[in-house]
């Protein structure tokens, strides 16, 4: 393997989102004047977002991130899945920033250090991956940069593992890594792929209701049981548990979409939700 580079280069700008700058701080801020979210009690602790091209899912996103607005996260955790085959559990990237075209995005390795320890104790690997292809992870970092009112520090974790076992520790982990930091956790993931439009409304619509009833085993043996579908439901699962434990007691839905509000095809379809956790005295 040949030497790393610091900066991970981007492989989906231009593709799944504009590579010129001012077009995407500009589609971005639209998204995010456009969305509006019902008045919300409480502390935002977790976010959850879809990760298809923004012109397919930009929207739904800008509802999980218009709740965090303005706001300042010294670190923001991103668990996403790891689409591509990884023989590994659990990833976090080998460089040490994130590039978009809105600027890098330093990775936190204190943190990334304290998750690999903590994962360690359960046996578990923290396996670093270089130039892996990943967008469901970096597709959530422009809106940050957006929304977000200072530069933050990333703390990059994907899921391959989907089982309840996994969730609890990640989860665990991860609520001990971001306990006395202010952070922001996010969960990406779309609902279900390619179905009919109306069956893909009644997966989502299951799949949504288990996240707004705060119910991470629920999400997961949905998918199993193939009555609710989420590429991202290892990751979700973990947030869930994580946000728990940092004192999230309620899930709000904000926004659902599909593709087929963008293509006009009912077909074959996928869904998109954005949520929020909160912790409400």
């Amino acid at each position: 393997m040949g030497k790393i580079s610091a900066i991970r280069p981007s492989p989906i700008a231009g593709l799944w989102y504009s590579a010129d700058p001012q077009q995407l701080a500009q589609q971005i801020d639209q998204y995010l004047a456009e969305a509006q979210i019902p008045p919300l009690q409480g502390k935002v602790v977790a976010l959850v977002a879809p990760h298809a091209g923004h012109r397919y899912s930009g929207r739904t996103a800008a509802h999980a991130y218009k709740t965090v607005l303005g706001r300042a996260f010294d670190l923001v955790a991103i668990v996403s899945p790891l689409h591509a085959y990884y023989p590994a559990p659990v990833l976090t990237s080998a460089h040490a920033s994130y590039y978009t075209p809105l600027g890098e995005v330093p990775i936190d390795q204190e943190s990334t250090d304290q998750l690999a320890e903590l994962l360690a104790e359960e046996t578990i690997g923290l396996t670093p991956i270089a130039n892996d292809d990943e967008h469901s992870l970096e597709i959530q970092l422009p809106f940050l940069q957006r929304a977000l009112s200072q530069p933050f520090n990333l703390l990059p974790v994907m899921v391959r593992r989907k089982d309840w076992r996994m969730a609890q520790i990640l989860g665990t982990a991860l609520a001990r890594v971001l306990k006395h930091r202010n952070a922001l956790l996010i969960a990406s993931t779309d609902l279900s792929h390619f179905y009919p439009l109306p069956v893909a409304n009644q997966f989502d619509t299951e799949m949504l209701s288990l996240i707004e009833a705060f119910s991470p085993q629920g999400v997961l043996q949905a998918e199993e049981a193939g009555t609710g579908f989420a590429c991202g439901a290892g990751a979700v699962a973990a947030v869930l548990v994580a946000a728990r434990e940092l004192g999230g007691n309620k899930v709000k839905i904000l926004h659902y979409s599909t593709s087929a509000d963008e293509t006009m095809d009912p077909s074959s379809v996928v869904g998109y939700g954005a949520a929020v956790v909160l912790k409400r005295d």
